[in-house]
């Protein structure tokens, strides 16, 4: 597949709204309290706060190393690991009988992120 501006900015869009998602949700997995986020969940709180650092820290590297020009590679990495967290969400959410596809279509879209920087269109153009 040959890279194109349209790729690139299809995926540029996408890594976006990703970041916004992800950050929000990430901060406040931070700000919430222990307890209720453990009520909430039903995990540790502090294994939840300890993935909204994941998320908030995954949410930059959507977009940090494009937008600096330094450590691009490190674009699909992030993708990848919230991809990773997407697929315990759609785990969760299916054991405990509540709807999958949220999580699974952001999962998707980390998917796409992730391929589309290492081998379609990576961030150096």
């Amino acid at each position: 597949m040959r890279p194109t501006r349209k790729t690139n900015a299809l995926l540029w869009t996408v890594q976006v709204l990703l970041a916004l998602l992800f950050l929000f949700a990430g901060v406040m997995k931070l700000i919430a309290p222990l307890a209720e986020l453990e009520k909430q969940s039903g995990m540790s709180g502090l294994f939840v706060k300890f993935i909204g650092l994941a998320e908030a820290v995954g949410a930059i590297g959507l977009i940090a190393p494009g937008l600096a020009k330094v450590g691009r590679p490190l674009t699909p990495l992030a993708a990848t690991g919230l991809l990773i967290i997407m697929v315990g969400a759609v785990t969760l959410t299916i054991s405990g009988g509540a709807a999958a596809l949220v999580p699974f279509v952001v999962g998707a879209l980390c998917a796409v992120v992730a391929y589309g920087r290492w081998r379609v269109q990576p961030v150096a153009s």
